[in-house]
């Protein structure tokens, strides 16, 4: 199995989970190659972000769903086209915790692989 992060980037974001406040996020675009098959995922998680050095990922706040799944292998021209759906999919994940991600307020530079 290769997983490979498509996209990933820090936001500034606002939600609570399990008590603790979350100003961060990092949002992800997850492709998992196995045995022929393609799967992608966006997936995101809350973070405290307590001050502007403060990058400590915790994950008992992440959340993913399958965007795409079929036989096949990676394609740029479908690693796009989900990316143009990518932060509807992030907003719903958040609205289930009554969290957002504050899109207009990125924390560091997006990561492609």
């Amino acid at each position: 199995m290769a997983t490979v992060n498509v996209y990933e980037r820090y936001y500034a974001a606002e939600a609570e989970f399990n008590g603790v406040p979350r100003r961060g996020a990092l949002v992800m675009l997850i492709a998992t190659s196995e045995e022929g098959n393609i799967r992608y995922e966006a997936a995101v998680t809350f973070f405290p972000h307590r001050d502007e050095e403060d990058y400590a990922v915790s994950y008992d706040a992440y959340f993913s769903k399958v965007v795409y799944e079929a036989k096949g292998r990676r394609s740029k021209k479908r690693e796009e086209a989900l990316l143009q759906e990518f932060q509807q999919h992030i907003d719903e994940l958040a609205q289930g915790i009554q969290g957002a991600v504050l899109w207009e307020k990125p924390l560091k530079e997006e990561r492609r692989g």
